[in-house]
């Protein structure tokens, strides 16, 4: 079937303190979105997101509205760049491309598609959309959500979604690293890269706990630097002062070396970013680049609020769980996870076996994914 693809802009006023984007005027927002659709009416969108947005041109989302469903894909003001990434603003984005899609297409019900790191924006979404809506970002400024039009979904799909970016990052860590001003000395001990690392895969239950609770330090260690650094600032009067950081070690889970933990179809010793000892140093590992607010609202372990399984708690629309089982970065348990957090009593979780992330390495299984989608959809009267 044949689509359209309707590239338009969504653009409104709010109020800051100062820019954290490039270009533009300070207080006016413009994000990029786009409509593809089949010939045929409907009065539903399913309606993507990312915080880093992109995802326009993804298999699912063209193969779904090649199957008869209109979609749409929305960027945040962040598209292409997290250095500078607030999760509550992400938040107001959606909301935006949301209401103008109701009022100015005509849409009566609205499923959230929250594909990877799009999955706990799409939760975060929800549970300010329906619940109690922050009055401050992670940092501390006023960000008032409760002014803003978050129209509310009917529905989610979670496809090859992970938990959160804070927990993922957490759990792609390297806690080799103990000084992130020489983070090139790395203790041997904890560096999985490191052929003289006497802790070798299969990894003992011992490790994997240390392991686990080292990256843990680490995320934390930073956060305590990032608050101490903002306080020090406001302190000196400098209340919309900034400071890049550059965080090296992000790609060191024990899944990728030892293909035990989290088991699944994955292919051993890689991941979606090639070769994790590369990636884990490489220019596009997630957090690599950012700043202080930044890192409290979308890679503090405690501090970010678009935290996947504390928002899933508060989401009850219906919801779909699809885990791709050869996902090199999103592995089952990140499906499980969510899917036992959601707070719905319509909730779905389904495998399909084979599939890589994109759908790229199996092609012949997105027709599948699809149809899973479609059949759910149709089933509670979405369509």
């Amino acid at each position: 079937m044949s689509v359209q693809r309707q590239p338009y802009m969504v653009v409104f006023e709010e109020e800051t303190a100062f820019k954290d984007v490039y270009g533009g005027t300070v207080g006016m927002v413009a994000v990029e979105a786009m409509r593809i659709i089949p010939e045929e009416n409907s009065d539903t969108a399913i309606v993507f997101s990312h915080p880093v947005g992109g995802g326009s041109f993804l298999p699912m989302v063209t193969a779904l509205a090649r199957a008869g469903h209109h979609v749409i894909y929305a960027n945040t003001r962040f598209r292409g760049n997290d250095t500078a990434l607030l999760m509550e603003k992400c938040v107001t984005d959606l909301g935006a491309v949301i209401a103008h899609a109701k009022e100015n297409f005509g849409y009566q019900k609205i499923i959230l598609g929250g594909w990877s790191g799009g999955g706990s924006l799409a939760l975060f979404y929800q549970d300010q959309a329906t619940g109690q809506r922050l009055t401050q970002t992670a940092a501390g400024d006023p960000y008032d959500l409760s002014k803003v039009d978050l129209p509310a979904a009917h529905g989610i799909l979670l496809l090859a979604a992970h938990v959160s970016r804070a927990v993922t990052l957490t759990e792609w860590m390297d806690p080799s690293i103990s000084d992130e001003a020489d983070p090139f000395t790395r203790d041997p001990q904890l560096n999985i890269y490191d052929p003289d690392n006497p802790n070798q895969p299969a990894y003992a239950e011992a490790y994997v706990t240390h392991y686990r609770a080292a990256q843990l330090t680490r995320n934390r260690r930073i956060t305590a630097w990032v608050k101490d650094t903002l306080a020090e600032l406001r302190q000196n009067g400098r209340d919309n002062h900034e400071r890049a950081f550059c965080v090296h070690g992000t790609m060191a889970d024990l899944r990728w070396t030892d293909p035990t933990q989290d088991p699944s179809d994955r292919a051993p010793h890689s991941c979606y970013l090639g070769a994790p000892i590369v990636a884990n140093d490489g220019p596009v590992g997630l957090a690599r680049f950012t700043t202080l607010r930044s890192w409290l609202s979308q890679w503090s372990f405690d501090d970010s609020p678009a935290n996947g399984l504390g928002n899933a708690a508060q989401v009850t629309i219906p919801a779909l769980v699809i885990n791709n089982t050869a996902d090199l970065a999103c592995t089952p348990s990140h499906a499980q996870r969510l899917f036992d957090a959601l707070g719905s009593s319509d909730k779905t979780h389904m495998n399909i076996k084979g599939a890589d992330h994109y759908y790229i390495e199996r092609r012949d299984l997105l027709s599948e994914a699809v149809a899973h989608v479609s059949d759910w959809l149709k089933s509670r009267d979405f369509i």
